[in-house]
């Protein structure tokens, strides 16, 4: 028997959905980066930037550290 999304919703913390959310935002953000979409980085660093504040803990300094770099590295992209 399969489980629907909103089961698996229900079967995790919203801590664990951010850091699910912003380890994929900064994937996402390099690959634009990459890829030269400025905007499609930019929307994604933005996102990132939102999300960090509300995971604690030693992940929150990992995820802080992972936005740092993309910010950097999106400067000397510009």
């Amino acid at each position: 028997m399969s489980r629907s999304v909103a089961d698996d919703l229900a079967s995790i913390s919203v801590e664990e959905f951010l850091v699910s959310a912003a380890a994929g935002l900064a994937s996402l953000g390099y690959a634009r980066l990459e890829a030269k979409d400025l905007a499609q980085a930019k929307q994604a660093i933005d996102a990132l930037q939102s999300i960090v504040p509300h995971i604690s803990g030693d992940l929150h300094t990992e995820l802080q550290q992972a936005l740092a770099g993309l910010q950097v590295a999106f400067v000397a992209a510009t």
